[in-house]
Formats: C-alpha cells, sequence, structure tokens
C-alpha cells in the first residue's frame, strides 16, 4: 500500500486542477497573450506541484519510511537515503 492511500482521490483531484491549469497556459499562448500574464500562470502551476509533491513526501516519510524503520536492517536504510534523493531533487527543482 502507498502511503497517499488515504487521500488518492484528494490528490487526483489536485493533479485534474493542475492538468487545467496547464491547458489554460496552452491557451494563453495560443491567442498570444501578454508574457508576464504567462509566466504568472506558470509560476502557479509550478507552486502548485510542488504542494502536490510536498504533501506525497510527507505521506511517504509518515507511511514508507516510518514503517521501514520500524522494521530495520538494511531496507530502513534503503527508504532513508530514497527519501534523502526524492528531498534532494525537490530542492534542486
Amino acid at each position: 500500500m502507498v502511503g497517499y492511500s488515504g487521500n488518492k482521490e484528494q490528490v487526483q483531484k489536485r493533479l485534474r486542477r493542475i492538468e487545467g491549469q496547464v491547458r489554460g497556459l496552452q491557451r494563453m499562448v495560443e491567442d498570444d497573450k501578454y508574457c508576464i500574464d504567462v509566466l504568472t500562470q506558470i509560476s502557479a502551476v509550478t507552486s502548485a506541484l510542488q504542494a502536490v509533491a510536498l504533501e506525497l513526501l510527507d505521506d511517504h516519510l509518515g507511511h514508507c519510511v516510518a514503517g521501514a524503520l520500524a522494521g530495520g536492517g538494511e531496507q530502513a536504510e534503503d527508504k532513508l537515503a530514497e527519501a534523502s534523493a526524492a528531498i534532494a531533487r525537490l530542492v534542486r527543482s
């Protein structure tokens, strides 16, 4: 079971909303909207994606990593390394 199982519907709803925002961006470019307006909307989409990513990371830490740590051993070390790498990717983006 994945860490976000309890709020999967909410995550999907947020991603569908983001998908709609991206479609709106495509229309803005197609309609030759002002560059700053397009950039503002890109920033909004980026922030929305980051919020979803942070929520998923929190769920992963609270469920998957915590479970592996409770079990100990190599699996715990692997889950910690995996979480650390995911955090590094999010920080770089």
